[in-house]
């Protein structure tokens, strides 16, 4: 499909975590076809797969590939858990801002950051907190442009500071939580005003 096309190019720069030799899927495909499966309710490797193989002639139709059965549920496991979330984390920031880009209008732009518990992260058997996550969503284009996990002996405050240095916000307005009202993100961002 012509549409995907883009996003494939960007998921191809993803480092493959398997050996060079015996690769039958492309990771490229495999992480487009994750996203898709997640995206319609799937919540396990075993759902991946299920989508895969449910979808498998459509797929193969649509992507000009020529796969004979579904990668194993234990495949997708490997190849998805294998793999660098810091490099996954810049492509995919790559990709929200060339969409940003092409679909923002003109003039100001608005950025919430926001921070949300991620939902069955906590684990009371090993005695770790739930994970928190800081997002920036481009308001105009509902496209999240960025995350970050939240360290668990923090809070949001800090992780917005290294957020805001991240991203290039200047000219654009920037929405927060009330705990957000400091002195030291005034002395990050110059250009920026309180309302």
């Amino acid at each position: 499909m012509k549409s995907f096309e883009p996003f494939l190019s960007h998921l191809g720069m993803i480092r493959d975590p398997r050996r060079a030799e015996g690769k039958l899927y492309k990771l490229p495909y495999i992480l487009l076809f994750s996203i898709l499966a997640i995206v319609t309710g799937a919540n396990s490797y075993r759902g991946i797969r299920t989508f895969i193989k449910t979808h498998l002639k459509r797929l193969n139709e649509a992507f000009k590939l020529d796969w004979k059965r579904p990668p194993a549920h234990t495949a997708i496991r490997y190849i998805l858990q294998g793999l660098d979330a810091a490099g996954v984390e810049v492509v995919f920031r790559e990709h929200a801002a060339n969409l940003n880009s092409s679909e923002a209008a003109a003039g100001k732009r608005i950025l919430a950051l926001d921070g949300k518990v991620l939902k069955g992260s906590f684990d009371a058997f090993s005695d770790v907190k739930a994970r928190q996550m800081l997002s920036a969503f481009a308001v105009d284009t509902a496209l999240v442009l960025a995350h970050i996990e939240i360290d668990e002996k923090s809070n949001e405050i800090p992780a917005v500071q290294k957020l805001l240095e991240e991203l290039d916000v200047a000219g654009h307005i920037v929405t927060l939580d009330a705990m957000h009202c400091q002195k030291k993100h005034s002395k990050l961002l110059p250009t920026h005003r309180r309302i």
